[in-house]
């Protein structure tokens, strides 16, 4: 039923729940809860979030008018955009933030810019459950090598659910990976948390110092994140640490979304949000086993984000998992409905691809082409110069030194022909392909 754990490991990984009697919760029990959570962060973020009573009012609904899930299809879903757009009109947070900026303990920035508020105490539940499933146990040492720059995700979520599941935290961050090594030798690390790429980034250097992963390190358990995890790269890092690597999927707006446990066969719902299944088109929810976008409410009174587009499309399934959790479950997450992708663990927006271009008078036409080579991404930024204008070297440097500051992510500029690009092309072309 579980997979094989190491020999050696003392822990026992493979059974036992974070918060049993929320993860094991009886389906009519489970709905009963989510709509009387639902209906308290109705009433709390209409009374507190200026932004999300004019969303109410715009749709002619009073909090009494949102009683279940069901009654969320009333509610105008929020995008991404939507965010950057309304944090400009009214900065920082767009009026979201369900409490005054005097009580908050951190403030994030995210590409966009996108502004996050952090709480004073944080209590979200699901990547520390997400965590917990996937084999992370009290007591383990545990490198984070997610970017703790800006970003809420290393330290806001990561660390403190790690701090949650009773871990001691080596916050690594990005970089460094002959450190990184080092480190895992020195600690014994027995926890992962980072993107895959950037495990298999470690595996490799790890052999280039001429060390067995898996005899010369102890990485047990692996919390992997902001990529898709394809099963070929899985099985090659699970085989070369003699670990076991579980994904979790989310945002940094609305947090986890999405877990694995041991038996992979989903993402469970944390028992913290609301996870809608909705027709892109007109935001209606869809049944179980049909292909839709993603939409996600928290319960977060700090950031009260209600009916929130990820813009990711997954199919939803409430068949029962056999590790006893009783949640629904994402299948797995199928692509974008609008042009946004995430390359490297940071989405890549096509308004950042215009501001790049801006820059540069001597560019026509441009597209960002993202690829995936040996299971890294790569992105290229391909450019038309306009009539009399030439490539040099000096210009290529220079836009990618601006692709690095606007989108955060390293890309290789490409100059090509005239009429190479046809008249509205897509600004970012996903070239990826998945398993």
């Amino acid at each position: 039923m579980n997979p094989r754990m190491p020999k050696t490991d003392p822990m026992d990984r493979t059974s036992g729940f974070l918060k049993k009697n929320l993860e094991t919760m009886p389906r009519k029990k489970r709905l009963d809860y989510l709509n009387q959570k639902l209906r308290g962060i109705i009433q709390y973020a209409y009374k507190h979030s200026i932004a999300f009573k004019a969303k109410m009012d715009s749709a002619g609904l009073k909090p009494k008018d949102i009683q279940s899930i069901k009654d969320l299809e009333k509610i105008p879903i929020t995008k991404k955009a939507d965010l950057v757009e309304l944090q400009k009109k009214n900065p920082p947070f767009g009026g979201f933030e369900g409490v005054p900026i005097t009580e908050l303990k951190r403030i994030y920035v995210s590409p966009g810019p996108i502004y996050e508020p952090g709480e004073m105490e944080y209590n979200e539940l699901g990547w520390a459950q997400g965590m917990y499933a996937g084999g992370f146990r009290p007591g383990d040492i545990v490198i984070n090598t997610f970017s703790y720059h800006m970003v809420p995700f290393a330290l806001h979520m990561v660390d403190n659910s790690l701090q949650r599941v009773g871990c001691i935290i080596i916050p690594t961050g990005v970089g460094n990976t002959e450190q990184q090594v080092n480190i895992l030798k020195t600690f014994k690390a027995t926890g992962f948390c980072g993107t895959p790429s950037f495990l298999l980034n470690i595996s490799e250097k790890a052999m280039e110092m001429g060390l067995d992963p898996k005899k010369d390190l102890n990485l047990k358990v692996g919390f992997v994140a902001a990529e898709m995890l394809p099963e070929s790269l899985r099985a090659r890092l699970e085989e070369a640490f003699g670990m076991v690597i579980r994904q979790t999927y989310g945002t940094a707006d609305v947090g986890c979304l999405g877990y694995e446990c041991l038996q992979k066969s989903g993402m469970h719902i944390p028992d913290d949000k609301i996870v809608e299944i909705v027709d892109p088109e007109t935001g209606k929810q869809l049944g179980p086993g049909k292909t839709g976008e993603i939409v996600a409410t928290s319960f977060n009174k700090v950031y009260p984000l209600i009916r929130f587009g990820t813009g990711d499309l997954s199919i939803l399934t409430e068949t029962p998992c056999s590790c006893g959790r009783t949640s629904s479950r994402l299948i797995k997450i199928l692509g974008r409905v609008d042009q946004v992708t995430k390359v490297r663990g940071l989405f890549v927006h096509p308004g950042q691809v215009d501001e790049i271009a801006s820059r540069f008078p001597q560019i026509q036409r441009y597209q960002i082409v993202v690829t995936r080579k040996a299971h890294k991404d790569e992105m290229t930024f391909r450019i038309e110069l306009k009539e009399g204008e030439t490539s040099s070297e000096k210009l290529k440097e220079e836009v990618e030194r601006t692709i690095r500051e606007v989108i955060q992510v390293r890309g290789e500029v490409v100059f090509i022909p005239q009429g190479t690009l046809p008249e509205g092309a897509r600004k970012i072309d996903d070239q990826r392909t998945w398993e």
